[in-house]
């Protein structure tokens, strides 16, 4: 018996993809068969209030353009038992699990991709609302480069960041350590610098494999991280990134870049390099999508789709007549024959001088011999004696 259910509102689930404090994720697929990340919420992570701001949010999700490094928004039903969304589907490792498995990222690629993120970020400010929960498992390393997910949950972030939800295991550990202070302190009204820090925490960890903060507990965290005293740990990134690291680390929420000026400031890494932004994107794609599984496994093999279509194929010229089809005529000497056997039509009178010319048998394609002939060599006929007989049209 498996562990999850076997459709999620009109989407029909194939496997589980991840679970975590909110609930869990998986890959599901319309009805015409386009694969979504369907997120199903824990039921105890709303109260009425916040399933109504949830579905005002996601509204809004739904209109945010001008990117394509943020997975779209597609749905969701906030009043059901177990209130869900569905998101675009991104296959790719995430950043976490790259960094994780692999390695750290070289400086113009960690640039490449904060470039790539803060773009995706600036979309969703300009649409009036926040991510609130960036983390490295939160940028899927895909095809076409990096792109958020999670996003259309910022009205659920509020309601898990108060100290008793971040005590929930499998949330807080990532969360917290990617929180600025003011979010981690516990104000839910942060601002569009609270996601530039969170940038921050995930371009340190693309290029260090550590967070600024760390420390046994949550608790431990959440005291280091509002603690304006305390020095973000930066080592092992490169000295060209610290400059920007620390600008988007900074405490004070004010002393902070704005997206904007983060991509500025990523682009300018790349020219240092001497490596074009659009190589870089290239080249970031190269390198963290080698490796990645075929997706395949979740679809039907290809050699059994070709198998039933070549039985499909055997079918083709066994349909029935349509309406304007003329019988079959088996051979040319049927067919002289059977115009043999009927009464010489009349002659057609002269058309007129203005009338145009009749059509003939250039005018008209070849009747198919040895099965059905086309409708249009009947219809072809019908126009030819109707012109030939009137003087004008």
């Amino acid at each position: 018996m498996s562990d999850f259910p076997a459709q999620i509102g009109r989407y029909l689930v194939k496997r589980k993809l991840g679970a975590g404090g909110m609930g869990e994720v998986f890959l599901a697929y319309s009805p015409a068969g386009s694969p979504v990340a369907v997120k199903l919420i824990r039921s105890d992570r709303l109260d009425p209030s916040t399933r109504a701001r949830f579905e005002r949010e996601a509204s809004i999700a739904r209109t945010v353009i001008g990117t394509n490094r943020v997975a779209r928004f597609l749905e969701a039903d906030p009043y059901a038992a177990r209130p869900w969304l569905a998101m675009e589907y991104v296959p790719g490792y995430t950043l976490l699990e790259y960094v994780d498995e692999y390695q750290a990222l070289p400086l113009p690629l960690v640039a490449s991709l904060g470039a790539l993120v803060a773009e995706g970020l600036e979309a969703v400010h300009d649409s009036g609302l926040l991510h609130r929960d960036l983390k490295p498992q939160n940028v899927i390393l895909g095809a076409d480069g990096p792109m958020i997910i999670d996003f259309g949950l910022a009205a659920l972030q509020d309601a898990s960041s108060s100290h008793d939800s971040l005590s929930h295991s499998g949330m807080i550990i990532g969360s917290v350590r990617c929180m600025p202070p003011e979010q981690a302190g516990g104000n839910p009204r942060v601002t569009a610098a609270a996601d530039v820090y969170a940038l921050g925490t995930v371009l340190l960890y693309a290029a260090a494999a550590h967070y600024p903060y760390d420390g046994r507990t949550w608790q431990a965290i959440v005291t280091k991280v509002t603690d304006p005293r305390a020095e973000p740990d930066f080592s092992g990134a490169p000295p060209p990134l610290l400059p920007l690291l620390r600008s988007m680390l900074a405490h004070e929420p004010e002393m902070r870049p704005s997206v904007i000026e983060v991509a500025e400031a990523c682009a300018a890494l790349m020219r240092d390099a001497q490596i074009a932004p659009a190589d870089a994107r290239l080249a970031l794609i190269a390198r963290t999508t080698a490796t990645h599984p075929s997706l395949r496994a979740d679809q039907v093999p290809p050699v059994s789709i070709e198998k039933r279509l070549a039985e499909l194929s055997h079918k083709v010229g066994e349909e029935q007549p349509g309406p304007l089809d003329v019988p079959p005529i088996a051979s040319p000497e049927a067919e002289n024959e059977a115009e043999s056997s009927e009464p010489p039509a009349k002659a057609a009178p002269k058309p007129g001088p203005d009338a145009p010319a009749a059509l003939g048998p250039a005018d008209c394609p070849p009747r198919r011999l040895g099965g059905r002939g086309p409708a249009s060599m009947r219809v072809a006929e019908e126009l030819r004696t109707e012109y030939a007989t009137q003087p004008t049209l």
